[in-house]
């Protein structure tokens, strides 16, 4: 296909320079099937030259100090936010999210998490901790950057993840080669552009590319360090790859975020609140609220309430200012959510509301809640990402422990009840690396996030999250 005028140009981003290259590949819109650009695609060359000039860019980069690092990172949120609406339309165009959307969960959101976590990352700083101090020696222990970071990232929050990924490991004094989804390259290489002028070249580096370049990067040599979010299967191979220099990982995988609901809880207080966390970023969120463990005593209410919401949603183009809710990202999930579905009708589960795509002029599927369903069916065990969520009922709360935590992920979970002290003891026996009590999917930059058993390892955020980009050098100074 000839690249059409009206298209913006994108390129890699290699030592401080924008690269073009002989191929590139068509970025669709998920809400009409449109090509909205032709992306650059980077060969193992190219990678090459990119890990190459974030090798060399270390030495200077680490020998900063955090505070002149700082300063670095404080203008580039700044320079972010100068083309803020640039990012948030290129945010809907290439990802399919409304530009405000539901509960104001859009584009928009997405752009205000990233400013918010550049500069709260920025601002932290891991110090000496003095583990000994009298008249034999003083012992303290160090953090050092590690060296090159990999960061593959995945299509759902496209600008998001790559900064969660990126900015500790650059205020901790590593580089960077950051190669987005194929899906959603485009904000990426437009973060790149922004910072190939504020950063010393070779620090941040941006290749885009299939699967063939994220592999490449997980066996490379030079990179000393892989931080991926996707899929587990992907995270499984990566860990594979990465054994042969014994690479560094973290590694946010798959989830099925298991949430219980018991006897006391206020439905009307919480039936909203369920609904946007089941739902946030039309349910393509790791965290999100997948399985919805109700029980038997409140079930029916909490049905109708949720059902009042979701057919009040409109699901739409995300250009749109009346868009609740945008298309799929991609035809691959739409498929997934459809096959899920028809699995859950072939079992005779109750649809309460959607279930069938009216729209395909996109990859739109409707806002769909379904009951009469039990663990087992493909809906209930399988990580839908998309925009259905099955309800499950419960009559005994040991059963709901049980089936919250017999699937092999375990990313989060969350209980809810007016009786706190119940709830705490209750998300406590919860297998994930995050429960909320009265609340699911809500992140904080402070507040460290990850999975365990197959939803991966390794933390993001906060004074954890730095850590994960650094190793430790104990230092013994002898006195006598």
């Amino acid at each position: 296909m000839t690249r059409m005028s009206t298209m913006k140009a994108f390129n890699l981003i290699i030592d401080g320079e924008s690269v073009s290259t002989t191929d590139y590949f068509d970025v669709i819109n998920p809400a009409d099937k449109s090509v909205i650009a032709r992306c650059p695609k980077a060969n193992v060359e190219q990678l090459n030259e990119a890990v190459s000039a974030a090798k060399t860019a270390f030495s200077a980069w680490s020998a900063l100090t955090y505070s002149e690092r700082r300063v670095k990172l404080m203008q580039l949120a700044d320079a972010i936010e100068a083309q803020a609406e640039t990012f948030i339309t290129l945010l809907t165009k290439e990802q399919g999210k409304p530009i405000n959307g539901f509960a104001g969960l859009g584009s928009g959101f997405e752009l205000g998490g990233t400013l918010a976590w550049i500069r709260s990352t920025a601002s932290m700083e891991l110090t000496a901790e003095t583990i000994q101090d009298n008249e034999e020696a003083h012992i303290a222990i160090h953090r050092k950057p590690i060296g090159v970071v990999g960061s593959i990232t995945p299509w759902n929050y496209p600008l998001l993840i790559g900064i969660w990924h990126m900015i500790p490991a650059l205020i901790t004094g590593n580089t960077v080669v950051i190669k987005p989804s194929e899906m959603t390259p485009l904000t990426t290489l437009l973060f790149g552009e922004i910072a190939k002028d504020i950063l010393p070249k070779g620090v941040v580096n941006v290749v885009a590319g299939a699967g063939d370049i994220g592999a490449a990067m997980s066996a490379h040599k030079d990179i000393d360090k892989i931080i991926f979010t996707g899929s587990t299967p992907t995270g499984k191979a990566i860990m594979k790859s990465a054994a042969e220099n014994l690479k560094r990982l973290t590694l946010e995988l798959g989830g099925n975020d298991a949430a219980i609901v018991l006897a006391d809880a206020d439905i009307k207080a919480i039936a909203s609140k369920i609904f946007a966390t089941s739902f946030i970023n039309n349910g393509q969120t790791c965290a999100a609220l997948k399985r919805l463990y109700v029980h038997e005593t409140v079930h029916d209410q909490l049905c109708e309430a949720m059902t009042n919401i979701a057919v009040s949603m409109k699901t739409g183009n995300g250009i749109n200012e009346d868009t609740d809710f945008g298309p799929l990202q991609n035809e691959k999930q739409l498929d997934i959510v459809k096959a899920l579905a028809q699995d859950a009708k072939e079992r005779g589960a109750n649809f309460l509301c959607g279930g069938e795509v009216v729209d395909e002029t996109g990859y739109f599927y409707p806002i769909t809640l379904v009951n009469n369903i039990q663990d087992g069916a493909r809906l209930v065990d399988e990580e839908q990402f998309g925009p259905i969520l099955p309800i499950i009922k419960f009559s005994n709360i040991e059963d709901a422990i049980v089936s919250a935590n017999r699937l092999a992920v375990g990313l989060g979970g969350s209980v809810w009840s007016t009786d706190i002290t119940r709830a705490q003891d209750i998300a406590s026996r919860l297998e994930c690396g995050t429960v909320w009590i009265n609340n699911h999917a809500m992140v904080q930059p402070d507040a460290p996030f990850g999975g365990v058993k197959d939803s991966g390892f390794g933390v993001a955020f906060g004074e954890a999250g730095l850590k994960e980009f650094t190793f430790i050098q104990t230092m013994q100074t002898a006195k006598s």
